[in-house]
Order: C-alpha cells, then structure tokens, then sequence
C-alpha cells in the first residue's frame, strides 16, 4: 500500500514535467547538460552511478542501458523526477574538487535535521555492522576509495557529481555512524531536495547490490 501512494505521489510531478520536456529543443538540452543526443533514435546518454541510462525525447521515459546489471533503484519514479529536472532546468558545472556538507547547500540548514534521518542514520545503521557488503556494493556503484572513515567510497552520481560517504563500524561502547558529502558543484546543479533524493538513491542502490 505504502508503495502504491508513493507511486501515485509521484505520477502527477511527473506527468507536468513530462509535458514541459515535450516542449523542449533537445539539442538546447544536450549542449546545457553536456549529454550525448542520439537524434535518430530519440535519446540522451546518461551515466547515474556507473550505470548507463537512456532518457527518450520527445515522449520522457527512463531505462537502463544494461538491464540485466543496473539496479532497479537507478530508474524507479522517484529517479525519473530527479532526472527530467535535470534535463528540464539543469546545466553541466564542474567541480573544484572540494565536498560539502548538505547543510551547506541553499536550504540545506532548514532541511538538515530531516536529510540526517533520511539519509544518515539510514546508512550508518543499514552498514555499520556490514562493511564488506556496503564496500562491494559501492564498488559495483563506481566507488573508489575516499579519505574518511572505516570504508569510504567516493561515487559518481553522474560523471561531473560525486557523493563521498563515509561509514564506521559500531561497536559495544558506540553506535555506527556515518557521514554523507557533495562535490561543491551541486549546489549550482540541484536544490537541496534533490541532494537529498541523491542520497535516497544512493543507499536503496547499495541495499539492493548488497542482498
């Protein structure tokens, strides 16, 4: 039932965006987002955690490039959304290379508390006793090693955009804990909302590559 509403939830956004994509000069899309536009064929090459997707023109749908591989977690309604925003008010902006806390992004300090639950606790208490499954997970993800914690992957949302997580074990005397980062650029790119989808993302991928 819970999966359902969500559902239901997300047709109407979904359904309005869709109508201003049809709208839409593709190749204005593609030079904004530096995306690869197959005019033939209708579609935009997107990389979404190493994973290949295809976004359709004029008629939006999302699906994977590889679909015995890619997570079903990289092309559900929710990702749709995120992505045809992208497409829709986007623009590619590289990163410095340095990260940022989420409470750093515009608005992030007024949504903070609920991206900590969301997405932090989440992690932490999902793989603070699982190191090896969320490191392997994070791998098939595109992960590379990072600088913090007890595992910390680095992870391409997309090519341009990285996610760096950091996750460290529990034990008798602390609870797990984990820490949740973005390159700079995503402030210029997404709202703090969307960040925190990203995160959605990231951790129900991870759940189901480490099954």
């Amino acid at each position: 039932m819970d999966s359902k509403r969500n559902n239901q939830k997300l047709e109407h956004p979904l359904a309005q965006y869709k109508e201003r994509y049809r709208a839409q000069d593709p190749l204005e899309i593609a030079a904004r987002c530096s995306l690869p536009y197959d005019a033939e064929k209708g579609l935009f090459a997107l990389t979404v955690f190493n994973h290949g997707l295809f976004a359709a023109w004029p008629e939006f749908t999302l699906t994977p490039a590889e679909p015995e591989t890619c997570p079903k977690s990289l092309y559900t309604g929710e990702v749709q959304i995120l992505l045809i925003r992208y497409l829709l008010e986007g623009r590619y902006v590289e990163s410095s290379g340095r990260y940022i806390a989420y409470r750093e992004l515009p608005w992030g300090p007024v949504y903070d508390l609920n991206f900590q639950g969301r997405c932090i606790k989440r992690l932490a208490f999902g793989f603070g006793s699982r190191l090896e499954a969320f490191q392997r997970a994070a791998a098939r993800l595109g992960g590379v090693p990072g600088p913090k914690g007890d595992v910390s992957p680095d992870l391409p949302f997309m090519p341009h955009v990285f996610v760096r997580v950091a996750l460290w074990a529990g034990d008798d005397e602390f609870p797990p804990n984990s820490q949740i980062l973005f390159s700079d650029n995503v402030s210029d790119i997404f709202s703090a909302e969307d960040a925190a989808v990203i995160g959605d993302v990231l951790i129900d991928a991870l759940k189901e590559l480490s099954k």
